[in-house]
């Protein structure tokens, strides 16, 4: 009963967070935001005795991502973000797309809710089963993941550069 209360507290701190992360103006309060939701995913995953997983989330995500995350932010200088209205396409599709995606989440828990409880540990998940898959039967999408950073982060670097045209106008260019 401790573990479900558990649980569920951390699930709405995860949920609350990323609502938050949504709202925030400000782009440094919403990468602290993912920080909370990173960080109460790994308590979801320490309460499903996934130990591992919680550390890799924590030391990963909530860390060195997180961090990169903030550099890049830091980088393109971002102030706080101005407001619109929005998008018609966005409200005609996202409203329908979020209710309709609750809707497939409950119907999920409600026919999945009678399943048996599961012993801590009882499930493959040793670092070894994880870094043979991470490595091994996972390793292109691993590397491709690794590149899509890595080209973020340079499209990041040139578009927080002033124009050449600026510059020069300026008398800071060659």
């Amino acid at each position: 009963m401790l573990h479900l209360a558990l649980f569920s507290i951390f699930g709405a701190i995860c949920v609350a967070g990323a609502v938050n992360l949504l709202v925030q103006r400000h782009p440094i309060n919403s990468a602290l935001s993912l920080i909370a939701v990173m960080t109460s995913l790994a308590v979801e995953y320490l309460l499903l005795g996934a130990e591992f997983v919680a550390a890799v989330q924590v030391i990963i995500y909530a860390g060195a991502i997180m961090v990169l995350f903030v550099f890049v932010i830091m980088l393109l200088n971002a102030g706080e973000e101005e407001r619109t209205r929005g998008s018609r396409v966005a409200i005609l599709f996202g409203i329908p797309g979020v209710l309709l995606g609750g809707v497939l989440v409950a119907w999920t828990l409600i026919q999945r809710s009678g399943t048996d409880e599961v012993a801590l540990g009882a499930l493959p998940g040793s670092p070894t089963i994880i870094g043979w898959l991470l490595f091994h039967d996972f390793l292109l999408p691993f590397e491709v993941t690794s590149l899509l950073i890595l080209i973020a982060i340079m499209g990041a670097v040139v578009l927080a550069g002033k124009p050449e045209a600026e510059t020069q106008q300026t008398g800071k260019g060659h």
